[in-house]
């Protein structure tokens, strides 16, 4: 059922806590209903779809319409001897679809246990961890276009993946509601470990389930739940700069953590903002995480001002120092 509220609290629609409201909140539970939405609703106001708000930072009170899907199920569309096509519903919760893939004997997804998401929302941030995206196993993506309730399905290769990056963040920003998304996934397990930080407590041998439970460990050790302490997780994306730049840092720094990539050598964030002093420290009510310097997380009762500045002064103090620009991986609303 279509359900339709006014001055909508969004407190349990963003993971930092916030106290901000929307003008109007409509969550639809399938295509027919958001379709049915679509051709009723008033062209003129303004209109934003969010997942499970794990990636966003409302920065007043939105004067609009907030969409959010309900749309549930996983449906095994295709099954091979080699691989498996599963049909994800968009408000599905993301680790819940990874604890379902393992337990059945689907792989790939691993790595990316954990991460607070929505499947549809998962798509559009195209998110990642740990070596793994989300794109390495998104085989299509369905829609509705909100202009006119089409319904359209995209290929992997149409939707322009790249780091925390798809066309639903550029060029079809707000043009579309994700509806389902579909996942190719392999049938025989091989643990993806490569990474630094799994290299070190993984072994070769390890199951998936054993994998999942090592990156879930990570995970909570590193970052905070955002039911204890509000956060968004990664604030910022990690840069990645030229190699001259690089070997600047390197002068100053000798073991500066490092990963070449495509365009140039990528450097994290966190360990940028640790140098600058900023892990553990506070501004008002809103502070970098004292266990990681890319998190930045709501104290208790902070405004989404408080946020802004923080992460205004991070970034400025990062440019200060270093001469790298670093830009929030977080979408600001």
């Amino acid at each position: 059922m279509l359900v339709h509220k006014t001055n909508y609290s969004l407190l349990h629609h963003n993971s930092f806590g916030l106290d901000v409201r929307s003008k109007e909140f409509v969550e639809y539970g399938s295509v027919a209903e958001l379709q049915q939405f679509i051709k009723s609703k008033d062209p003129h106001k303004p209109l934003f779809h969010i997942g499970g708000g794990n990636n966003l930072l409302f920065t007043k009170d939105y004067d609009g319409i907030i969409l959010h899907s309900s749309i549930k199920g996983i449906e095994l569309k295709e099954d091979t001897t080699e691989s498996v096509l599963l049909c994800v519903g968009a408000a599905e919760i993301w680790d819940e679809v990874v604890a379902y893939t393992v337990s059945n004997g689907y792989f790939g997804l691993e790595n990316l246990s954990l991460i607070p998401s929505e499947t549809g929302a998962a798509a559009v941030q195209n998110i990642g961890a740990y070596g793994a995206e989300a794109k390495d196993f998104i085989e299509t993506v369905e829609v509705v276009e909100l202009s006119t309730g089409k319904v359209q399905q995209f290929k992997n290769t149409e939707c322009n993946f790249s780091y925390r990056y798809s066309n639903f963040k550029g060029p079809w920003k707000g043009q579309y509601a994700v509806t389902h998304v579909t996942l190719r996934l392999n049938k025989t397990f091989v643990p993806n470990i490569a990474y630094g930080a799994l290299a070190q407590i993984c072994t070769p041998d390890m199951d998936a389930q054993a994998l999942r439970e090592a990156i879930i460990n990570v995970r909570q050790n590193k970052l905070p739940n955002p039911e204890v302490l509000g956060n968004a997780g990664s604030f910022f994306m990690n840069p990645v700069v030229s190699k001259e730049i690089y070997e600047k840092v390197a002068k100053d720094y000798p073991s500066v953590p490092h990963y070449e990539v495509e365009g140039g050598v990528k450097i994290p964030a966190g360990w940028l903002i640790e140098q600058c002093g900023w892990k553990g420290k506070a501004l008002g009510r809103a502070a970098v995480y004292e266990k990681q310097a890319l998190v930045l997380v709501n104290l208790g009762h902070a405004t989404p001002e408080e946020i802004m500045n923080l992460s205004d002064r991070v970034c400025k103090d990062v440019k200060k120092n270093f001469g790298i620009e670093i830009h929030p991986e977080v979408n600001w609303i």
